[in-house]
């Protein structure tokens, strides 16, 4: 898939396996502030289906500011990552960590200046779309 966050019709309908390193890919330009990569494990936009990915993010990368029509769960796999929701305080998050994002809540979330940072997104979709992307985030990393 050239752009892996192209969406799908439909999640699959049996059971399915990705493997560790099946599909990993470069994020399209214009959702963050660097390159990083991802593994799609889940593409739809079936209403109400879930979508869900795996992110592979470089010190000092941070997403875009975004929002989600149904709300985001993230759960840190490793390194060390930063979240915001619009108006509120830069948290440090770390493996283990779970972060819930309300529905049309913008925010961002992205690696430290000095960690990489993984982590396991899952979001539902509406109206064909499980993500809205919004402007740069000014002064993350400074």
């Amino acid at each position: 898939m050239s752009n892996p966050f192209a969406m799908g019709t439909a999640c699959p309908d049996k059971m399915t396996i990705w493997r560790a390193d099946d599909g990993i890919a470069t994020a399209p330009a214009g959702v963050s502030s660097g390159p990083f990569e991802v593994q799609m494990l889940l593409s739809s936009r079936t209403e109400g289906e879930m979508t869900a990915m795996r992110a592979f993010v470089p010190a000092g990368v941070v997403t875009h500011w975004h929002s989600h029509p149904r709300g985001q769960l993230l759960h840190v796999l490793s390194g060390t990552g930063l979240v915001q929701r619009d108006g509120g305080d830069i948290i440090e998050v770390r493996p283990g960590d779970s972060i819930w994002f309300a529905p049309d809540e913008k925010h961002w979330h992205g690696a430290t200046r000095d960690n990489a940072f993984s982590y396991l997104s899952i979001q539902p979709v509406k109206d064909g779309t499980a993500a809205h992307w919004f402007e740069p985030v000014q002064g993350a990393n400074t």
